[in-house]
């Protein structure tokens, strides 16, 4: 087999081997966050509560990125966009539904100087559902 022959042969195996690299690429969890406070609004009212553990629980946040993009894991994986802008990163989904915003933990304590907000929380997660909203406040695990 001539060396030409020989690279005919093995060139579309090592170039479908090279493309699969990104599809195998690892996810890596950005945010795993539990909530503390739940705030329902919508045009006629507001109501804010506590939640219990038990509730926190099953109302986690999670981020994660897998190659070069982000989902909202605890949300049906929706595809999400980053901005970061001083000690902040905002997650923000494609199709409109919503955002996290989290303090970056190596500028908390800058943050923290803002408001009593910024000293209790390390993230805030916003929903939309129809023309309500529904937003949690909470920490990282």
């Amino acid at each position: 087999m001539s060396h030409i022959q020989w690279m005919v042969r093995v060139w579309p195996l090592t170039a479908s081997l090279l493309f699969a690299v990104p599809a195998f690429s690892q996810t890596k969890t950005i945010l795993s966050g539990v909530p503390s406070v739940k705030v329902s609004e919508s045009g006629t009212e507001r109501t804010a509560v506590s939640l219990s553990s038990e509730q926190a629980k099953s109302l986690g946040c999670v981020i994660t990125l897998s190659g070069q993009k982000c989902y909202w894991s605890s949300r049906g994986n929706k595809e999400l966009v980053a901005f970061s802008s001083g000690a902040f990163t905002t997650y923000v989904a494609l199709d409109g539904s919503g955002f996290v915003r989290v303090v970056d933990p190596a500028s908390k304590a800058s943050a923290s100087l803002m408001s009593p907000t910024e000293a209790k929380f390390e993230y805030v997660e916003h929903l939309l559902v129809g023309l309500r909203s529904v937003t949690y406040y909470g920490t990282a695990r």
